[in-house]
């Protein structure tokens, strides 16, 4: 097994732990902004220190730094933001299976995105996935208590947020493996690291002096929410780096497929933890999505 897996396998399991944390904070603590700083004020610090601590070890040079890096950071931090914002937000509309199935809407997006932008070459097996993934969207973009199936009520908010959440999350995940790839390192631990270390540095600095301007009450209240929120950080921290580890070992369209083992995590923690009920049709949109994002997998 080559060792980009296990990491992927991980940095799934890091990032359900996460986002149920999130959504914890978010139901009652914290609003989606603020759930949002969590991830990074506290896992910031931590991931700089390490960084330092494993580049003095291993003796290893710090690379230099180009316009390359910082914008592809910058862009991918955004994205990040923006995606995990809309992702808390949906937790607070659907469920949590629901919504986590929604963000991975990514992988199909990040195809089709680069085909718009880049000119991708498309098989036509693949716009059939796509096409199957758009049926798995549909059940899951219908209200529980819908009845009629109507295209006015498949247009909710839901479907805006999950799929707003997908896009910003594959924009995030091709920046970062340009940010990572940038950099003049042999040793994918220390490109991951030291990416790592700059982005989660922005997207804090960012985070806080938006929510200064825009909602100072919320920096406190992530304060106060400090022994819950710093699980969000540690959770944080050691998925992204798994995360930026895998991309760097390996194309993303790879990591994604098999970070799909997080769809079958969050239907866990959904009925386990949070002891909601996932519909039939929830199910079945669940399990065409799935079908369709492996299906796609295969023919790219």
């Amino acid at each position: 097994m080559t060792l980009w897996i296990p990491i992927t396998v991980a940095a799934a399991l890091f990032q359900t732990l996460r986002f149920m944390l999130q959504r914890q904070l978010s139901l009652g603590t914290l609003s989606a902004t603020g759930a949002t700083l969590a991830r990074f004020l506290y896992s910031s610090p931590l991931v700089a220190v390490l960084i330092l601590i494993y580049m003095g070890a291993t003796a290893q040079a710090w690379p230099r730094f180009g316009v390359a890096f910082w914008g592809y950071g910058a862009m991918g931090g955004l994205a990040q933001i923006l995606a995990t914002v809309a992702t808390v937000r949906l937790f607070q509309a659907r469920n949590f299976a629901v919504g986590i199935t929604f963000k991975k809407t990514e992988v199909m997006q990040a195809v089709l995105v680069g085909w718009v932008l880049l000119g991708d070459v498309v098989s036509p097996m693949g716009f059939a996935a796509i096409g199957l993934g758009l049926v798995g969207v549909l059940l899951l973009s219908a209200p529980p208590d819908m009845v009629r199936w109507g295209w006015r009520d498949l247009a909710n908010r839901s479907t805006a947020l999950g799929l707003m959440a997908g896009l910003f999350f594959a924009v995030s995940g091709v920046c970062y493996r340009g940010a990572s790839l940038s950099l003049e390192l042999s040793d994918p631990l220390a490109r991951a690291g030291v990416t790592l270390a700059a982005v989660t540095a922005m997207q804090t600095v960012a985070m806080l002096v938006w929510l200064r301007w825009r909602d100072p009450g919320q920096v406190a209240a992530v304060w106060a929410a400090r022994r819950i929120a710093v699980w969000v950080g540690l959770m944080s921290m050691a998925g992204s780096f798994c995360w930026f580890t895998a991309f760097t070992l390996q194309n993303a369209a790879y990591v994604n497929a098999v970070g799909q083992v997080e769809l079958v995590m969050s239907a866990l923690v959904s009925v386990l933890i949070f002891k909601e009920k996932i519909t039939v049709r929830e199910g079945l949109g669940m399990a065409v999505l799935l079908a369709s994002i492996l299906l796609l997998i295969t023919v790219i």
